[in-house]
Protein backbone atom coordinates (compact mmCIF):
# COMPACT_ATOMS: atom_id res chain seq x y z
CA UNK A 1 0.00 0.00 0.00
CA UNK A 2 1.37 3.41 -0.94
CA UNK A 3 1.46 6.30 1.51
CA UNK A 4 -1.30 8.06 -0.43
CA UNK A 5 -3.48 4.93 -0.36
CA UNK A 6 -2.92 4.60 3.37
CA UNK A 7 -3.90 8.23 3.89
CA UNK A 8 -7.07 7.70 1.86
CA UNK A 9 -7.95 4.63 3.93
CA UNK A 10 -7.51 6.51 7.22
CA UNK A 11 -9.49 9.53 6.04
CA UNK A 12 -12.34 7.31 4.83
CA UNK A 13 -12.44 5.77 8.31
CA UNK A 14 -12.49 9.17 10.00
CA UNK A 15 -15.44 10.24 7.84
CA UNK A 16 -17.29 7.11 9.00
CA UNK A 17 -16.41 8.04 12.59
CA UNK A 18 -17.87 11.52 12.11
CA UNK A 19 -21.04 9.99 10.65
CA UNK A 20 -21.41 7.53 13.51
CA UNK A 21 -19.99 9.51 16.44
CA UNK A 22 -17.27 6.89 16.94
CA UNK A 23 -13.48 6.95 17.15
CA UNK A 24 -10.56 4.60 16.67
CA UNK A 25 -10.19 2.44 19.79
CA UNK A 26 -7.81 0.01 21.43
CA UNK A 27 -9.10 -3.32 22.63
CA UNK A 28 -8.89 -2.26 26.28
CA UNK A 29 -7.60 0.39 28.66
CA UNK A 30 -3.99 0.63 29.89
CA UNK A 31 -2.74 1.58 33.35
CA UNK A 32 0.69 3.15 33.83
CA UNK A 33 2.25 3.64 37.29
CA UNK A 34 2.20 7.29 38.33
CA UNK A 35 5.80 6.92 39.51
CA UNK A 36 6.84 6.57 35.85
CA UNK A 37 6.41 10.35 35.67
CA UNK A 38 8.15 11.20 38.94
CA UNK A 39 10.77 8.60 39.88
CA UNK A 40 14.35 9.79 39.38
CA UNK A 41 15.73 6.29 38.72
CA UNK A 42 13.13 5.58 36.02
CA UNK A 43 13.81 8.97 34.45
CA UNK A 44 17.54 8.25 34.35
CA UNK A 45 16.90 4.89 32.70
CA UNK A 46 14.81 6.66 30.06
CA UNK A 47 17.65 9.08 29.39
CA UNK A 48 20.33 6.35 29.23
CA UNK A 49 18.39 3.69 27.30
CA UNK A 50 16.16 5.80 25.06
CA UNK A 51 17.29 9.39 24.57
CA UNK A 52 21.00 8.60 24.40
CA UNK A 53 20.65 5.45 22.28
CA UNK A 54 17.97 6.04 19.64
CA UNK A 55 18.20 8.60 16.82
CA UNK A 56 17.02 12.01 18.04
CA UNK A 57 16.20 15.15 16.09
CA UNK A 58 18.68 18.02 16.58
CA UNK A 59 18.04 20.56 13.80
CA UNK A 60 16.01 21.42 10.74
CA UNK A 61 17.83 21.46 7.43
CA UNK A 62 16.73 25.05 6.89
CA UNK A 63 18.28 26.17 10.17
CA UNK A 64 21.60 25.59 8.37
CA UNK A 65 20.86 26.57 4.75
CA UNK A 66 24.35 27.83 3.83
CA UNK A 67 27.91 26.50 4.07
CA UNK A 68 29.40 27.70 7.34
CA UNK A 69 26.08 27.91 9.15
CA UNK A 70 26.06 26.40 12.62
CA UNK A 71 23.80 25.87 15.61
CA UNK A 72 24.59 25.02 19.23
CA UNK A 73 22.35 23.78 22.01
CA UNK A 74 22.35 21.60 25.09
CA UNK A 75 20.66 18.19 24.76
CA UNK A 76 20.63 16.51 28.18
CA UNK A 77 24.30 16.49 29.28
CA UNK A 78 25.58 16.87 25.72
CA UNK A 79 26.67 20.29 24.40
CA UNK A 80 26.02 19.96 20.66
CA UNK A 81 27.50 21.79 17.69
CA UNK A 82 25.78 21.22 14.35
CA UNK A 83 27.49 22.62 11.25
CA UNK A 84 27.00 22.82 7.48
CA UNK A 85 30.11 22.10 5.42
CA UNK A 86 31.12 23.39 1.97
CA UNK A 87 29.94 20.18 0.32
CA UNK A 88 26.45 20.65 1.80
CA UNK A 89 26.67 17.85 4.36
CA UNK A 90 25.96 18.35 8.03
CA UNK A 91 28.13 17.45 11.01
CA UNK A 92 27.05 16.89 14.61
CA UNK A 93 29.77 17.17 17.25
CA UNK A 94 30.23 17.64 20.96
CA UNK A 95 30.96 21.30 21.57
CA UNK A 96 33.93 20.68 23.91
CA UNK A 97 37.58 21.48 23.21
CA UNK A 98 39.89 18.46 23.13
CA UNK A 99 42.32 20.30 25.41
CA UNK A 100 40.34 21.04 28.60
CA UNK A 101 36.70 20.57 27.40
CA UNK A 102 35.88 24.28 27.17
CA UNK A 103 32.90 25.27 25.01
CA UNK A 104 34.30 26.08 21.57
CA UNK A 105 31.32 27.68 19.81
CA UNK A 106 29.80 30.09 22.32
CA UNK A 107 26.93 31.63 20.31
CA UNK A 108 23.58 29.87 19.68
CA UNK A 109 23.97 30.15 15.90
CA UNK A 110 25.92 31.92 13.19
CA UNK A 111 28.20 31.35 10.21
CA UNK A 112 31.86 30.40 10.63
CA UNK A 113 34.39 28.25 8.84
CA UNK A 114 36.56 28.00 11.96
CA UNK A 115 36.05 28.08 15.71
CA UNK A 116 38.62 29.27 18.24
CA UNK A 117 38.39 28.02 21.82
CA UNK A 118 38.07 31.11 24.05
CA UNK A 119 40.13 29.53 26.85
CA UNK A 120 43.53 28.79 25.24
CA UNK A 121 42.97 29.67 21.60
CA UNK A 122 42.95 26.21 20.03
CA UNK A 123 41.38 26.39 16.57
CA UNK A 124 39.04 23.96 14.79
CA UNK A 125 37.59 23.94 11.29
CA UNK A 126 33.82 23.55 11.09
CA UNK A 127 34.17 19.83 10.36
CA UNK A 128 35.65 19.45 13.86
CA UNK A 129 39.26 18.92 12.80
CA UNK A 130 41.81 20.50 15.15
CA UNK A 131 43.79 22.92 12.97
CA UNK A 132 45.88 24.76 15.50
CA UNK A 133 47.31 24.36 19.00
CA UNK A 134 48.35 27.70 20.45
CA UNK A 135 52.10 27.86 21.04
CA UNK A 136 52.42 24.13 20.35
CA UNK A 137 56.19 24.15 20.63
CA UNK A 138 55.86 24.93 24.33
CA UNK A 139 52.75 22.74 24.80
CA UNK A 140 54.37 19.54 23.56
CA UNK A 141 53.43 16.70 21.25
CA UNK A 142 49.73 16.45 20.43
CA UNK A 143 48.27 14.70 17.38
CA UNK A 144 45.85 17.20 15.83
CA UNK A 145 44.48 14.68 13.32
CA UNK A 146 43.16 12.31 15.99
CA UNK A 147 42.15 14.87 18.59
CA UNK A 148 39.48 16.98 16.98
CA UNK A 149 35.98 17.57 18.31
CA UNK A 150 34.12 14.36 19.13
CA UNK A 151 31.99 13.40 16.13
CA UNK A 152 28.51 11.94 16.46
CA UNK A 153 26.69 10.03 13.72
CA UNK A 154 24.49 12.20 11.52
CA UNK A 155 21.45 11.44 9.39
CA UNK A 156 19.73 14.11 7.30
CA UNK A 157 16.51 13.39 5.49
CA UNK A 158 13.23 15.10 4.73
CA UNK A 159 14.44 18.45 6.05
CA UNK A 160 15.46 17.07 9.45
CA UNK A 161 18.85 16.29 11.01
CA UNK A 162 19.24 13.44 13.53
CA UNK A 163 22.04 12.05 15.65
CA UNK A 164 22.65 9.50 18.40
CA UNK A 165 24.01 11.03 21.60
CA UNK A 166 25.89 7.94 22.80
CA UNK A 167 26.34 5.52 19.89
CA UNK A 168 27.55 2.01 20.59
CA UNK A 169 30.14 0.05 18.66
CA UNK A 170 27.67 -1.08 15.99
CA UNK A 171 26.74 1.24 13.13
CA UNK A 172 23.55 3.18 13.82
CA UNK A 173 20.62 1.86 11.76
CA UNK A 174 18.96 5.20 11.08
CA UNK A 175 16.82 3.82 8.25
CA UNK A 176 15.64 0.93 10.40
CA UNK A 177 14.43 3.34 13.06
CA UNK A 178 13.25 6.27 10.93
CA UNK A 179 12.86 4.98 7.38
CA UNK A 180 9.11 4.45 7.18
CA UNK A 181 8.08 7.60 9.01
CA UNK A 182 10.57 9.66 7.01
CA UNK A 183 9.11 8.27 3.79
CA UNK A 184 5.90 9.93 4.97
CA UNK A 185 7.47 13.18 6.15
CA UNK A 186 9.71 13.34 3.09
CA UNK A 187 6.64 13.89 0.91
CA UNK A 188 6.28 17.36 2.46
CA UNK A 189 9.56 18.60 0.99
CA UNK A 190 10.55 20.45 4.18
CA UNK A 191 14.20 20.52 3.12
CA UNK A 192 13.22 23.33 0.75
CA UNK A 193 11.06 25.28 3.21
CA UNK A 194 11.98 28.42 5.14
CA UNK A 195 12.89 28.48 8.84
CA UNK A 196 10.83 31.25 10.44
CA UNK A 197 11.89 31.13 14.08
CA UNK A 198 11.71 29.29 17.38
CA UNK A 199 9.85 29.64 20.66
CA UNK A 200 10.70 27.99 24.00
CA UNK A 201 8.25 26.64 26.58
CA UNK A 202 9.01 25.05 29.96
CA UNK A 203 6.87 22.14 31.05
CA UNK A 204 6.46 19.01 33.15
CA UNK A 205 7.92 15.50 32.78
CA UNK A 206 8.68 14.77 29.14
CA UNK A 207 6.01 12.05 28.96
CA UNK A 208 3.32 14.39 30.31
CA UNK A 209 4.18 16.74 27.43
CA UNK A 210 4.31 13.96 24.82
CA UNK A 211 1.01 12.46 26.01
CA UNK A 212 -0.74 15.69 25.05
CA UNK A 213 0.30 15.43 21.40
CA UNK A 214 -1.10 11.91 21.07
CA UNK A 215 -4.84 12.43 21.52
CA UNK A 216 -7.73 14.79 20.84
CA UNK A 217 -9.82 13.64 23.78
CA UNK A 218 -8.95 16.88 25.60
CA UNK A 219 -9.89 19.31 22.81
CA UNK A 220 -13.37 20.23 24.07
CA UNK A 221 -12.33 20.79 27.68
CA UNK A 222 -8.83 22.25 27.25
CA UNK A 223 -9.18 24.07 23.90
CA UNK A 224 -12.84 25.24 23.74
CA UNK A 225 -12.06 28.56 22.04
CA UNK A 226 -9.18 27.46 19.81
CA UNK A 227 -8.79 23.92 18.46
CA UNK A 228 -12.34 22.81 19.32
CA UNK A 229 -13.80 25.63 17.23
CA UNK A 230 -12.36 23.93 14.14
CA UNK A 231 -11.82 20.28 15.04
CA UNK A 232 -13.93 17.50 16.52
CA UNK A 233 -13.00 16.49 20.04
CA UNK A 234 -12.44 12.80 20.77
CA UNK A 235 -12.67 11.61 17.16
CA UNK A 236 -9.32 10.28 15.94
CA UNK A 237 -7.74 7.68 13.71
CA UNK A 238 -4.31 6.25 14.48
CA UNK A 239 -1.59 4.65 12.43
CA UNK A 240 1.96 3.75 13.44
CA UNK A 241 5.42 3.25 11.99
CA UNK A 242 7.01 1.28 14.81
CA UNK A 243 7.11 3.71 17.77
CA UNK A 244 6.18 6.71 15.59
CA UNK A 245 2.54 7.68 15.09
CA UNK A 246 0.29 9.30 12.52
CA UNK A 247 -2.92 10.71 13.97
CA UNK A 248 -5.82 12.10 11.94
CA UNK A 249 -8.12 14.74 13.44
CA UNK A 250 -11.29 15.67 11.48
CA UNK A 251 -12.46 19.23 11.07
CA UNK A 252 -16.05 20.14 11.85
CA UNK A 253 -16.39 20.88 8.11
CA UNK A 254 -14.81 17.62 6.89
CA UNK A 255 -17.93 16.32 5.12
CA UNK A 256 -18.63 19.67 3.50
CA UNK A 257 -15.03 20.17 2.40
CA UNK A 258 -14.57 16.65 1.03
CA UNK A 259 -18.08 16.24 -0.41
CA UNK A 260 -16.92 16.64 -4.01
CA UNK A 261 -13.53 14.97 -3.57
CA UNK A 262 -12.99 11.49 -4.96
CA UNK A 263 -11.88 9.06 -2.21
CA UNK A 264 -8.63 8.38 -4.07
CA UNK A 265 -7.81 12.09 -3.73
CA UNK A 266 -8.56 12.49 -0.02
CA UNK A 267 -4.83 12.58 0.75
CA UNK A 268 -4.42 15.82 -1.22
CA UNK A 269 -6.58 17.87 1.16
CA UNK A 270 -4.61 18.15 4.41
CA UNK A 271 -5.88 21.19 6.40
CA UNK A 272 -9.04 21.25 4.29
CA UNK A 273 -11.19 18.79 6.19
CA UNK A 274 -8.66 17.14 8.49
CA UNK A 275 -5.24 17.58 10.10
CA UNK A 276 -2.41 15.17 10.79
CA UNK A 277 -0.18 15.08 13.83
CA UNK A 278 2.99 13.13 13.08
CA UNK A 279 5.06 12.12 16.10
CA UNK A 280 8.62 10.83 16.03
CA UNK A 281 9.56 8.79 19.08
CA UNK A 282 10.71 9.75 21.59
CA UNK A 283 10.19 13.51 21.54
CA UNK A 284 8.98 15.16 18.30
CA UNK A 285 5.53 16.39 17.21
CA UNK A 286 5.07 17.69 13.67
CA UNK A 287 1.92 19.66 12.84
CA UNK A 288 1.42 21.16 9.39
CA UNK A 289 -1.07 23.95 10.02
CA UNK A 290 -2.44 25.94 7.08
CA UNK A 291 -0.76 29.10 8.37
CA UNK A 292 2.60 27.67 9.47
CA UNK A 293 4.20 24.35 10.43
CA UNK A 294 5.23 23.48 13.99
CA UNK A 295 8.06 21.04 14.77
CA UNK A 296 7.94 20.69 18.55
CA UNK A 297 11.03 19.20 20.21
CA UNK A 298 10.79 18.02 23.83
CA UNK A 299 14.10 18.05 25.73
CA UNK A 300 13.74 16.25 29.10
CA UNK A 301 15.10 17.60 32.35
CA UNK A 302 17.17 18.76 33.98
CA UNK A 303 14.96 17.11 36.64
CA UNK A 304 12.37 14.33 36.13
CA UNK A 305 9.48 16.78 36.57
CA UNK A 306 10.77 19.20 33.93
CA UNK A 307 11.17 19.56 30.19
CA UNK A 308 12.03 22.34 27.80
CA UNK A 309 10.15 22.29 24.50
CA UNK A 310 11.39 24.17 21.46
CA UNK A 311 8.71 24.93 18.88
CA UNK A 312 10.41 25.37 15.51
CA UNK A 313 8.33 27.20 12.90
CA UNK A 314 8.79 26.62 9.17
CA UNK A 315 6.87 27.67 6.08
CA UNK A 316 6.91 26.42 2.46
CA UNK A 317 7.75 29.88 1.14
CA UNK A 318 10.02 32.69 2.28
CA UNK A 319 7.82 35.15 4.19
CA UNK A 320 8.23 38.90 4.25
CA UNK A 321 10.53 39.73 7.16
CA UNK A 322 8.04 42.45 8.11
CA UNK A 323 5.12 40.03 8.04
CA UNK A 324 3.47 40.82 11.36
CA UNK A 325 0.72 38.34 10.58
CA UNK A 326 3.26 35.50 10.49
CA UNK A 327 4.88 36.63 13.73
CA UNK A 328 1.43 36.87 15.26
CA UNK A 329 0.67 33.32 14.19
CA UNK A 330 3.84 32.04 15.88
CA UNK A 331 2.87 33.95 19.03
CA UNK A 332 -0.64 32.50 18.84
CA UNK A 333 0.51 28.88 18.57
CA UNK A 334 3.04 29.39 21.37
CA UNK A 335 0.33 30.75 23.63
CA UNK A 336 -2.07 27.91 22.83
CA UNK A 337 0.56 25.26 23.53
CA UNK A 338 1.83 27.01 26.65
CA UNK A 339 -1.41 28.11 28.32
CA UNK A 340 -3.78 25.38 27.16
CA UNK A 341 -1.40 22.39 27.20
CA UNK A 342 1.82 22.95 29.13
CA UNK A 343 0.30 24.89 32.04
CA UNK A 344 -2.19 22.04 32.33
CA UNK A 345 0.75 19.62 32.24
CA UNK A 346 2.41 21.38 35.19
CA UNK A 347 -0.77 20.89 37.22
CA UNK A 348 -0.86 17.24 36.17
CA UNK A 349 2.71 16.91 37.41
CA UNK A 350 1.73 18.25 40.83
CA UNK A 351 -1.09 15.74 40.99
CA UNK A 352 1.24 12.89 40.06
CA UNK A 353 3.76 13.95 42.70
CA UNK A 354 1.05 14.10 45.37
CA UNK A 355 0.64 10.28 45.22
CA UNK A 356 -3.11 10.80 44.92
CA UNK A 357 -3.34 7.77 42.64
CA UNK A 358 -1.01 4.83 42.13
CA UNK A 359 -1.71 4.72 38.40
CA UNK A 360 -2.91 6.77 35.47
CA UNK A 361 -5.29 5.11 33.02
CA UNK A 362 -5.34 5.55 29.26
CA UNK A 363 -8.72 4.86 27.69
CA UNK A 364 -9.53 2.80 24.64
CA UNK A 365 -9.81 6.09 22.75
CA UNK A 366 -6.19 6.94 23.68
CA UNK A 367 -4.56 4.26 21.53
CA UNK A 368 -1.62 6.50 20.61
CA UNK A 369 -0.76 7.05 24.26
CA UNK A 370 -0.99 3.34 24.93
CA UNK A 371 1.43 2.56 22.11
CA UNK A 372 3.88 5.24 23.29
CA UNK A 373 4.05 3.91 26.85
CA UNK A 374 4.43 0.34 25.64
CA UNK A 375 7.44 1.40 23.57
CA UNK A 376 8.99 3.19 26.54
CA UNK A 377 8.68 -0.01 28.55
CA UNK A 378 10.08 -2.07 25.66
CA UNK A 379 13.25 0.01 25.56
CA UNK A 380 13.67 -0.03 29.34
CA UNK A 381 13.34 -3.83 29.40
CA UNK A 382 16.53 -4.14 27.29
CA UNK A 383 15.34 -7.33 25.63
CA UNK A 384 15.64 -6.98 21.82
CA UNK A 385 14.17 -10.46 21.41
CA UNK A 386 10.88 -9.37 23.02
CA UNK A 387 8.01 -8.67 20.58
CA UNK A 388 7.90 -5.02 19.56
CA UNK A 389 4.72 -3.20 20.55
CA UNK A 390 2.07 -2.68 17.90
CA UNK A 391 -0.93 -0.40 17.70
CA UNK A 392 -3.72 -2.09 19.65
CA UNK A 393 -7.11 -1.99 17.98
CA UNK A 394 -10.50 -3.39 18.87
CA UNK A 395 -11.40 -6.55 17.02
CA UNK A 396 -12.75 -5.91 13.56
CA UNK A 397 -10.89 -2.62 13.07
CA UNK A 398 -8.36 -2.40 10.24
Amino acid sequence: MTIAENYNRIIARIIDDVDNGTTDQAEGTLTVPSKNYTDADIWQQEMDLIFKKVPVFVALTQELPNPGDYKTFQFLDKPLLITRLKDGTARVMLNACSHRAMTVATEPCGNKSRFTCPYHGWMYSNDGVLRGVADQEKFGDFDKQTNGLTQLPVYERGGMIFTVLEPGEDEVDFDGFLGDVMDDIGRLGMENWHFCGQRKIDGANWKVAYDGYLEGYHFAAAHPDTIAERTYSNIMQFDAYGPHTLICFPHLAIKENLADVAPEDYHKHENNGYDWIRTLFPNISLFVAPEITLVSQIIPGPLPNQNTTYINFIHPTVPDTEDTELQGMMDFFQEVVDVEDYQVGLKIQKGLESNAHANVTFGRNEAGNQLFHKWVEWYLAQDPSAPKPELDRKKGAS
